[in-house]
């Protein structure tokens, strides 16, 4: 796994949101930005971490943040996700793996000793030049906007 580190200039990526909508990089160029990285949409952790940044999402925006969540679910589930919870960030259905590769955080994981590929839980803080500020490897799923403002 090459992941996204601090100092790190992160690549231009553009992928669909749950709408079909081209989102890019780009689009937020000279905007601090929140990319969120969660396995799987509508499962227990994922739900919470997802309600933890809607129910705070004023306050990260009061400090200066756009946000985006990105799993390899399809856009259709990403939409159910989205409209069950009432997100009022875009949620990106990356099922090429292209922004997941990006930032790399696709790899090796394990569960009930079981050893297998996939999507690693992580957040990067990216500034407005588009510069990784900082990488929250360890996310707190029900506590997770304290951890973004406590930076």
């Amino acid at each position: 796994m090459n992941t996204l580190k601090a100092g790190d200039k992160v690549p231009d990526f553009s992928s669909k949101d749950q709408d079909g909508n081209t989102v890019s990089l780009s689009d937020y160029k000279g905007k601090k930005l929140i990319v969120f990285f969660y396995p799987r949409a509508n499962t227990p952790g994922c739900t919470a971490e997802a309600c933890n940044l809607r129910d705070n999402y004023a306050d990260l925006q009061a400090q200066g943040y756009e946000l985006l969540g990105v799993s390899e679910d399809s856009e259709k589930k990403q939409a159910n996700f989205r409209n069950k919870y009432e997100f009022p960030f875009p949620l990106l259905a990356d099922e090429d793996h292209t922004v997941i590769e990006t930032f790399g955080v696709w790899g090796p994981k394990k569960f009930m000793g079981k050893e297998y590929d996939g999507l690693h839980r992580m957040t990067f803080l990216i500034n407005e030049d588009g510069v990784v500020d900082r990488v929250i490897e360890k996310v707190k799923t029900k506590d997770h906007a304290a951890q973004i403002l406590s930076a």
